[in-house]
């Protein structure tokens, strides 16, 4: 991950339906939110998901929300060991 981009500011969101992906997702679990302003205009976010890997769920899946700066440093730290 470049510099830059470690530096941008992170999105979550929390899972409030994982119905028909409960090995993708959890219950209340914090998921990192990708931008995608096109999906965002179908209803839909782009989630890094169980697999480590972004799909597109349904927006009514999650909560956005902000994270305090601790939690956003101590998730890079994580996804850059």
């Amino acid at each position: 991950m470049n510099k830059k981009k470690s530096q941008a500011k992170l999105t979550f969101g929390i899972c409030v339906n994982n119905e028909g992906y409960p090995a993708s997702l959890e219950l209340m679990k914090l998921y990192q939110v990708i931008s995608d302003a096109e999906a965002e205009a179908e209803g839909m976010l782009r989630v890094v998901d169980e697999s480590g890997e972004s799909y597109l769920y349904s927006a009514d899946r999650f909560v956005v929300m902000n994270v305090p700066a601790t939690v956003e440093r101590a998730y890079q730290q994580l996804v850059m060991a």
